[in-house]
């Protein structure tokens, strides 16, 4: 069962087996920084990872080195590895001829989803890039995969975070309407080469029922923007976005009962249910986003 395993805090690994692939694979392969590369260098975090791989079809941003992808073979019943670095493509189309294992030398979201063939994927494993975090969230939420990812420690903060703590956000909220989570893991940053200035964390993430349309994703980020404020004066400061202005404007805002609490103070459910009753009043004026 997913996300059933405790892993406490890996400290740096001897990782010997590991140096004589990363000697021989730096001579001629050196990590792009337009590219965020870092890559993994510890088996034993490959290995907690690849545990929830366990006879699935498996879909995996960025193949680096391989560290991943070769445990992951150990364990799924088919991987899809994309990875967009022509020379760490070559190296390894050379070196792994597992027979479970899909190469794509492509950019990750320029693959079609027959190349992906995501209609049978079970799960996303990744170290994902920190650059990429953002989009690779939205890809989960847009094709309803559950994950494990490792991520950098403060992005996956700010995606968890409570409502009332200063870290919460945008982010904080349109994440936990769309996914549940298990954090399983804290990674080092010497666990990767070359050595990011920040420590990681894997979590395993599950999309939820739950729905929002547009209007609702638009009011909930609009009001975000002044999370600081009363909801009324959120509502009011969010005027271009609800296309009203003056009298209009204040009963909008008069319309919620939540309008004297400040805005970072309610948790995403709350916000979910401010926006559908605003989306609906708002219904009987000019279209969302209008001006």
């Amino acid at each position: 069962m997913l996300a059933r395993y405790f892993y406490p805090y890996l400290r740096k690994y001897t990782i010997s087996k590991v140096h004589e692939m990363l000697e021989r694979s730096l001579v001629y392969l050196r990590p792009i920084k337009s590219l965020g590369q870092n890559f993994l260098v510890n088996k034993a975090v490959a290995e907690a990872e690849a545990e929830h791989a366990l006879g699935k079809n498996v879909l995996e941003l960025g193949s680096g080195y391989g560290m991943l992808t070769k445990e992951l073979c150990k364990k799924a019943k088919l991987v899809v590895s994309v990875e967009l670095d022509r020379n760490l493509f070559s190296m390894l189309k050379h070196e792994m001829k597992e027979k479970n294992l899909k190469l794509i030398n492509k950019d990750f979201f320029k693959a079609s989803e027959e190349e992906l063939e995501l209609k049978t994927t079970d799960i996303m494993i990744s170290n994902v890039p920190y650059t990429l975090s953002s989009k690779v969230i939205s890809f989960l939420a847009k094709h309803r995969l559950q994950a494990v990812l490792c991520l950098q420690k403060e992005f996956v903060e700010h995606m968890i975070a409570e409502a009332g703590a200063k870290n919460y956000s945008k982010l904080s909220v349109m994440f936990q309407l769309g996914f549940s989570h298990t954090r399983l893991l804290e990674v080092s940053k010497g666990s990767f080469m070359p050595v990011p200035k920040v420590d990681s964390t894997v979590i395993y993430i599950k999309p939820k029922d739950t729905t929002l349309t547009a209007e609702e994703s638009g009011i909930i980020n609009a009001i975000m923007q002044h999370k600081k404020k009363t909801l009324r004066n959120a509502i009011v400061d969010s005027h271009q976005y609800f296309g009203k202005k003056g009298k209009e404007l204040e009963l909008l805002a008069e319309s919620v009962d939540e309008r004297e609490e400040r805005v970072f103070k309610l948790n995403p459910e709350r916000l979910l249910a401010i926006a559908r009753k605003l989306a609906k009043e708002n219904s009987k004026g000019p279209a969302l986003g209008q001006v």
